[in-house]
């Protein structure tokens, strides 16, 4: 193998029919540099003298299969039950009789005496019935309807909301329109969403427009923001869900499927109904 080494790293000249009645000696020597593995050699240096002066070759002793863990790096596991010499063996370190030597035990079973799930107090609750939803600011929509994103003209659902990037993608109840940034508000739009503020309401009014609470359940969520999905499924989109009665006097209509471009103009008796 290091004659077929050295035979490679000759200069072709040497290995010519001009040199061949010209023998370079060789001296080979080990040059072991330090290294962080003693183990390992690092490089093989070959020393030659020729006609041509003395050259000096390196070859690397290096391979893939010299790669070795350090050391204690591994540990092996355990071997229970092999034997009085392993120190694990006959009782396996469970000790003599009782039920930890004879099997398991319920999670959290402590002997017949009071757990510590049953001895600390409890504190506070989760609320089923709670509803989280996503703000965005009045500012933030005169920002994309400047910046060409939106189109004052139509319906601002929520979907238009999510598409031009006014919102996140994970919408979980639904969307709170707040106020701020109202003063950039200028011009009429209409908008359709889950909850809306008193100051977002009024600035929304003041520039001659509309803003309608609408309610969606989970399905209608999804059919509203993602219709291509019932497509891809073959599934028709579902009916608009009604609101439930703890609802009902939070929301002003039941949401339109599929996403709506026309606003719905409010009536006399809902503008009564509905509070400042």
């Amino acid at each position: 193998m290091l004659r077929r080494r050295i035979a490679s790293l000759l200069p072709t000249f040497l290995r010519s029919g001009t040199a061949k009645n010209h023998y370079p000696t060789f001296r080979p020597l080990l040059a072991l540099q330090h290294h962080a593995s003693p183990q390992c050699t690092v490089a093989n240096t070959l020393t030659f003298s020729s006609p041509y002066g003395s050259m000096r070759a390196y070859s690397s002793l290096l391979a893939l299969n010299d790669l070795r863990d350090n050391p204690g790096a591994r540990k092996q596991k355990t071997r229970k039950g092999r034997g009085i010499g392993s120190g694990k063996g006959k009782t396996a370190g469970r000790g003599h009789k009782g039920q930890k030597a004879r099997g398991t035990m319920k999670f959290g079973f402590e002997g017949g005496q009071t757990p510590l799930r049953r001895r600390l107090p409890k504190r506070g609750f989760k609320n089923p019935f709670s509803l989280t939803f996503q703000p965005v600011g009045l500012g933030k929509i005169a920002k994309l309807i400047n910046a060409g994103k939106i189109d004052s003209s139509e319906l601002i659902t929520m979907k238009t909301l999510k598409d031009s990037g006014a919102i996140g993608k994970q919408i979980e109840d639904g969307v709170r329109l707040m106020g701020r940034g109202a003063e950039h508000i200028k011009w009429p739009i209409h908008l359709e969403v889950s909850r809306v503020t008193v100051r977002a309401k009024s600035a929304v009014e003041a520039a001659g427009g509309t803003v309608r609470r609408v309610y969606y359940n989970k399905l209608g969520f999804r059919a509203l923001l993602k219709p291509e999905w019932f497509v891809k499924k073959g599934r028709l989109l579902p009916r608009a869900a009604r609101p439930p009665p703890k609802q009902k006097d939070k929301v002003d209509s039941i949401g339109r499927l599929p996403a709506p471009t026309k606003p719905i103009p409010f009536t006399t008796e809902e503008k009564e109904v509905t509070p400042a």
